[in-house]
């Protein structure tokens, strides 16, 4: 019995000896994962920038190769077409930008009166309620004057050094060492630096655009032979979740920015906003930025206002509009177009935010929803990580 219930022990500690060794190793190659993702951030995040757009294109692809075109002709026509309504609405913005900048030396101005009215209210305010809540203060109340010291008296103060020369006693200079490093030099010039690089890389995605819609049935193809069996079933199962997911996800925002763009544009003419399309379009995107799409989507109209000097009655109905076109949008339109086909759960996209934020700047948190659909939509299509799907839905 006693070696019975040593070998039992045995092959407990073995057991759990082997899970630890099995979790250490999980936990060391996520950390690997997170940090290859870090290094090599320019490429996943063109590689996914490419695939979102592929996703969006894919469709009308797909009508032109119902009539018989091929396929290579039907994604290049198609991304043709895609690259002129980027140059048009490019060149339109560029327009709208360069009426705001001829109008940018009253920028600074206006922005100041505005800050100063602002300051000025506020102390009225601070004053009026300082009159009402304090009691008037007597003259036994005021702080002591400072004591100066006794005419025969030394002061307690150090005196400064000085040299003595036969001219008299002189002062030492302080020795002062200069540093040529300007702090907001290098760091403009670090940005610059990574702008280029990200522009640079940029001008790939285009070319994978192009190649991931007129190789798809290929890349398709080939990727499934890699797996056999039941296999093949679950990964193809699983590639049509996250295609799915990230469409509806992609179209969902595109049409939800488009109305929003639309709107506010409209709204902004009304209230007679200078440059109410570009101020419009910019607030209509910037409000779909996760968290902080609010506050962003009222700067444009804000600085359009700002630059042309209008009354602050428009600015205040400005700030009122993009703030109701957002509660709108994000309670009523995202819910039904967006949330009904991504099912995660709050805390989740909370945690994804960040994570994939910090991770990719602010490329990381417009992306973080679709990688998270994306992961979910794998767990839910392998019967072993259900669980785990089961924990990033709704």
């Amino acid at each position: 019995m006693v070696k019975l219930t040593g070998s039992r022990t045995d092959i407990a500690a073995d057991a759990v000896r082997d899970t630890l060794h099995s979790h250490a190793l999980d936990i060391i190659a996520a950390g690997v994962i997170i940090a290859i993702l870090y290094w090599a951030r320019l490429v996943f995040i063109t590689t996914m920038c490419a695939v979102i757009i592929a996703l969006m294109l894919e469709p009308f692809v797909g009508l032109l190769t119902k009539i018989r075109l091929p396929r290579a002709v039907a994604a290049g026509i198609v991304c043709s077409l895609a690259v002129a309504v980027l140059w048009v609405s490019a060149v339109s913005a560029w327009n709208q930008m360069a009426g705001i900048v001829n109008d940018a030396p009253a920028l600074k101005d206006n922005m100041t009166k505005a800050v100063e009215s602002i300051s000025s209210r506020i102390q009225l305010i601070e004053d009026a309620a300082a009159n009402v809540l304090l009691p008037s203060r007597k003259e036994k109340d005021l702080p002591p004057l400072p004591v100066l010291p006794a005419p025969g008296k030394k002061s307690s103060r150090k005196a400064a050094p000085v040299a003595v020369t036969p001219a008299g006693p002189q002062p030492i200079p302080e020795v002062r060492i200069h540093d040529d490093t300007n702090p907001i030099e290098e760091y403009v010039l670090t940005r610059l630096e990574r702008m280029s690089r990200a522009l640079l890389i940029s001008t790939f995605v285009p070319l994978l655009v192009f190649f991931m819609l007129s190789w798809r049935d290929h890349i398709y193809k080939s990727f499934l032979r890699f797996f056999e069996g039941p296999s093949r079933v679950t990964v193809s199962q699983s590639l049509q979740g996250i295609a799915g997911v990230a469409r509806a996800f992609v179209v969902g925002n595109f049409i939800i920015g488009m109305l929003l763009a639309g709107a506010s544009s409209a709204m902004f003419a009304v209230i007679h906003l200078p440059y109410p399309v570009l101020a419009g379009v910019l607030s209509g995107a910037l409000s779909l930025v996760p968290y902080a799409g609010m506050f962003l989507a009222i700067l444009p109209p804000l600085l359009a206002g700002f630059a042309t000097g209008v009354p602050t009655s428009i600015l205040i109905l400005t700030v009122v509009t993009a703030v109701i076109l957002h509660l709108i949008a994000m309670n009523v339109l995202y819910p039904t177009i967006v949330g009904a086909r991504v099912h995660l759960n709050p805390l989740v996209v909370t945690f994804s935010l960040m994570f994939w934020g910090f991770l990719w700047d602010a490329a990381g948190l417009v992306l973080a929803i679709p990688i998270t659909a994306g992961i979910k939509a794998v767990c839910d299509h392998v019967t072993a990580l259900r669980k785990y799907g089961r924990f990033l839905g709704d």
